[in-house]
């Protein structure tokens, strides 16, 4: 898609979801940082990441939202990514 003039977005958040078939949605937002990490070294464009301050409080995809908290290390460690393939 890339190489035809379109921008490729990750969305970290709903690649660790897991659709339950009922109300909730279930996932596992432990594998948002390593995923938006290798998205991001292979050459996306940008990336999708729900945050919220208190996961387990929110309203919707609470089981794959990274914490608030986790957030500016990963950026932080993205950052480093796209420095050393640039």
């Amino acid at each position: 898609m890339k190489h035809q003039d379109h921008r490729v977005i990750f969305d970290a958040t709903h690649s660790v979801q897991k659709p339950s078939g009922g109300k909730v949605t279930l996932g596992d937002a432990r594998f948002i940082p390593a995923l938006a990490r290798a998205a991001v070294a292979v050459g996306v464009d940008g990336l999708f990441i729900e945050v919220h301050p208190n996961p387990k409080k929110a309203l919707s995809d609470k089981a794959s939202m990274l914490p608030l908290n986790q957030a500016a290390p990963l950026f932080r460690k993205i950052n480093r990514i796209l420095h050393a393939i640039s």
